[in-house]
């Protein structure tokens, strides 16, 4: 696709065809549900980005809901900022501003500003109600992880959208993009299960996806041998349900990650390659768990882990618990100065990981992405012969699962920090 930006020549756009009538739809509801790693979140920032550059949609502005706020920056943020670099390149300055304080993009083309809001409680619901833009009106939300969301909030958005729009070209439009867990779920109701002429439904798989690599289509591949159902719902994109859940007790929000303030404080790894190789840093307050931050990378050999690690400033005097069937990397990592301990597993180990995991409170910091989804799908084995859920999780991308297992492995037992 080109596109003729008038502050530059042209630039020119990748996109999978199969977006093609969502990008091009001017329905107020454009709902888009897909499988993980269907490329959907990418074609809307970049979608948007176009729009808010091209001056005939002059007095345009985006708000960008998730339901928790903070995890905007590391999600919706991150990547309308990314869909800016990667569409002008070096000229990104000419034709955009952006932001981290607060958490914002400008169009220089078009003045129409993207800003982000959460919808968690009543105070933050409130002030959706009182946006306004200096310049121009609030014409679309993009709502990412829209399961998140309940119908409340969603009505208080779409009240939002009104008023007469002056620019003939601009048209009101709230956009949600989703993995669809539960058929029970008001969003298949709303929109799904009606026919009505505001309403855009779309679907995608990764299988869509022209730019995924090979290595990702081999793990849905195992998924599909291994979690039938969680296939069908992140692999598929159809509307399935995500039962037996292992843990619930968590939150996700911003909160002081430093040394300091914690009881205890560990590292933890579980090795991979092909899969993920997931480190967590994780401390211990009160009784309470707080995922601080997160190493989480495929097909990096441990070499290159460890220079990620010491770029990351992790502390070398800390316990690192680590997967005791990789000895060898066990010995790499304490070569290069870590305090790397293999995990003690014994029969009922991992049940017992989990019931100490049930029985705190997890905070889990909005930068832990990849975490974040893990958690959200980890889950219990499925025996379709017996109908019943078995006492043992589904192993497929659980790595950061596993990591959080191996790193309260220190309060179970005892010491969870040295300074050797």
């Amino acid at each position: 696709m080109i596109t003729v930006i008038p502050m530059l020549a042209t630039v020119r756009v990748q996109f999978n065809p199969i977006f093609r009538n969502a990008n091009e739809s001017r329905h107020r509801y454009r709902v888009m549900k897909g499988s993980a790693g269907s490329g959907k979140s990418v074609n809307v920032a970049q979608d948007y980005v176009l729009k808010l550059s091209d001056p005939k949609y002059k007095d345009a502005n985006l708000l960008v809901i998730r339901k928790v706020d903070a995890t905007n920056r590391y999600s919706t943020y991150a990547e309308l900022s990314a869909a800016v670099y990667r569409i002008f390149g070096d000229q990104w300055q000419q034709c955009w501003r952006i932001r981290q304080n607060p958490l914002e993009l400008e169009s220089r083309v078009t003045g129409g500003k993207i800003i982000f809001r959460g919808m968690k409680d009543d105070r933050e619901r409130e002030k959706i109600k009182s946006i306004n833009f200096e310049r121009g009106k609030l014409t679309w939300i993009w709502c990412e992880e829209a399961t998140e969301l309940n119908e409340r909030d969603v009505d208080i958005l779409d009240d939002r959208l009104r008023g007469v729009l002056d620019n003939p070209n601009l048209y009101y439009q709230i956009t949600f993009t989703f993995n669809p867990v539960s058929a029970m779920h008001w969003i298949k109701r709303r929109y799904f299960d009606v026919v009505h002429p505001d309403i855009f439904t779309h679907h995608s798989t990764y299988l869509d996806n022209r730019f995924i690599d090979e290595a990702y289509h081999r793990r849905m591949m195992l998924r599909k041998e291994l979690d039938p159902e969680g296939y069908r719902v992140y692999g598929l994109g159809e509307w399935g349900e995500l039962g037996a859940l292992i843990l619930t007790n968590y939150v996700v929000e911003e909160f002081d990650t430093s040394f300091e303030r914690f009881d205890r404080k560990v590292y933890s790894q579980d090795f991979g390659f092909n899969h993920a190789n997931a480190i967590l840093d994780v401390g211990f307050k009160d009784g309470e768990i707080f995922i601080c931050d997160e190493i989480y990378v495929h097909e990096k050999d441990t070499g290159e882990i460890i220079q990620i690690a010491e770029k990351k400033g992790l502390d070398k005097r800390i316990v690192m618990y680590c997967d005791s069937a990789e000895p060898d990397r066990i010995k790499t990592w304490r070569k290069a100065g870590f305090n790397a301990r293999a995990v003690k597993k014994e029969p009922g180990s991992v049940q017992a990981q989990i019931d100490y995991l049930k029985r705190h409170k997890i905070h889990i910091h909005p930068c832990c992405v990849n975490t974040l989804k893990e958690i959200q799908q980890w889950k219990w084995k499925y025996d379709d012969r017996l109908g019943v859920y078995l006492d043992e999780p589904v192993e497929f991308m659980d790595d950061a699962m596993a990591a959080l297992r191996y790193a309260v492995e220190g309060v179970r037992r005892g010491p969870a920090i040295s300074f050797k």
